[in-house]
């Protein structure tokens, strides 16, 4: 496969320097090869202190800025020229779900993500770009800011 071949991308995004210049980048190859983008965001729940993850409130506003952070990066990609864009929230640990639910159900053939989470306690035990690397069983790129 060449690049040029690319059908469906998917690009992981956050609110790191890393997420941004993925999703620029897979903003740049989606117009290149007039691939349909979907844009994902997951949110972590182990995050959360067990004081959080009770309170409903606090879980909800944290899933409704979620929400809205994705739609702008929905309204960049259209805004950009992408026909079409998906916008996709999940939770759980990133990599995993998205080597294991999202890929599956998307099929994407190229996988865009940072090389760095700018939050989450898994940043300091390993690296979530790495584990989808060496999961996925698509194309990955990883971009550094």
């Amino acid at each position: 496969m060449t690049a040029k071949d690319y059908q469906k991308i998917l690009v992981g995004v956050d609110d790191s320097a890393d997420a941004l210049a993925a999703f620029r980048y897979a903003i740049h190859r989606a117009l290149a090869d007039d691939a349909a983008l979907i844009i994902t965001s997951i949110l972590e729940s182990d995050d959360y202190s067990v004081f959080e993850a009770m309170d409903k409130d606090y879980v909800h506003g944290e899933a409704e800025a979620l929400e809205q952070h994705i739609q702008d990066y929905r309204h960049l990609a259209l805004k950009a020229g992408i026909k079409s864009v998906t916008a996709v929230i999940a939770e759980g640990d990133p990599g995993e779900t998205i080597v294991k639910t999202l890929i599956p159900k998307y099929q994407p053939d190229l996988l865009v993500v940072g090389a760095e989470a700018k939050k989450g306690i898994k940043r300091h035990f390993g690296s979530q770009a790495a584990y989808m690397a060496k999961y996925a069983p698509i194309s990955v790129l990883v971009v550094r800011d």
